[in-house]
């Protein structure tokens, strides 16, 4: 998914001290585009925190009526040193990449698309979607995997019952489930489902970091209550996510984890990279590629299939970055 932000700012995304407590996070409200702007809910990157592990950017959306928004219309648009994680509700989209990909991104089934050197890709709600409703994920790559060739996949994870709670784990390892799905960092990415009243401990690694991002219900995580379209985080320490749904309806929550990444990484409309020139380098490749002045060597190739023009990148800022407080 691209950012359709026009007034788009350069963000030096870092690890923020932990009081050792769970750190509640609201969500800020972007409209995504089409006719009339279906609207998404986003959590990371914001002030107070901008990694969750190597997680740096969600957008929660839906459930979303297409025939009052438009639903999804996201033309060709780049993206460098980042992982999208696609995990969908209700719906159905359509991508759409420059390595040649064609896929239907469908409820229950991860879409990850690894961007590394640079990609560029679309994503379409279908015609037959009535309510769109999910969660759109980035991945921060480390340095050593910057310049990955990109590539794409989908898996499809059995749900794991335990009592009242039932798991899909898409990314890593927990409650006994792994997902082949590669990844560059140590990271956990699953689907939890909570009847009323049940509760599960997640078991994971002793120094992730993990974020609980609801999307249904009302759910305590180690006893701090969560409500809907908000992001509990857990700083490292424990080897346990503790969770139950004290409501009187079902609970749906997506719970992101991993080891914290360590380095700090530069975020600007879809690009992802390690210094300001880093940025306006990948700007300048793009547009160049949108006039027809690419290299014989495209960094971001082109999407076949799309019936329309690619997404110009917006206006760079003025000033070089300052590290945000």
């Amino acid at each position: 998914m691209s950012n359709l932000e026009t007034n788009t700012v350069e963000e030096r995304c870092e690890s923020h001290p932990d009081g050792g407590g769970i750190q509640v996070l609201g969500a800020r409200e972007v409209p995504l585009g089409g006719p009339r702007a279906m609207p998404v809910r986003r959590t990371l990157p914001q002030r107070d925190r901008s990694l969750i592990g190597a997680w740096c950017f969600a957008d929660h959306y839906g459930p979303d009526d297409v025939a009052k928004t438009g639903g999804m219309n996201v033309p060709p648009h780049p993206h460098t040193g980042l992982q999208t994680v696609s995990w969908l509700f209700t719906g159905e989209i359509e991508h759409r990449d420059s390595i040649g990909s064609h896929a239907m991104v469908r409820p229950g089934e991860v879409n990850l698309m690894t961007a590394g050197r640079g990609i560029a890709h679309s994503e379409v709600s279908t015609p037959q979607t009535r309510i769109l409703h999910g969660a759109q994920l980035w991945v921060a790559l480390p340095a050593s995997a910057q310049d990955a060739e990109p590539a794409f996949e989908t898996y499809a994870p059995d749900p794991v019952v335990r009592g009242g709670a039932t798991v899909r784990v898409f990314l890593g390892s927990t409650v006994g489930s792994t997902s082949p799905v590669r990844t560059f960092t140590p990271l956990v990415g699953a689907e939890i489902l909570l009847e009323p009243g049940a509760d599960i401990t997640l078991d994971i690694e002793r120094g992730f970091e993990v974020g609980v991002l609801v999307d249904e219900g009302e759910v305590q995580l180690r006893g701090t209550t969560l409500r809907w379209a908000e992001l509990g985080y857990q700083p490292p320490g424990e080897s346990l996510v503790a969770l139950r749904n004290t409501g009187g309806t079902r609970a749906r929550l997506l719970v992101l984890g991993g080891e914290p990444l360590g380095e700090q990484v530069i975020m600007w409309w879809n690009f992802l990279g390690r210094s300001h020139e880093d940025i306006v380098g990948y700007r300048r490749e793009w547009q160049s590629e949108l006039r027809g002045a690419a290299p014989a060597d495209p960094r971001f190739g082109t999407v076949e299939g799309y019936d329309g023009d690619p997404l110009p990148a917006p206006e760079l800022p003025n000033s070089r970055l300052k590290p945000r407080s």
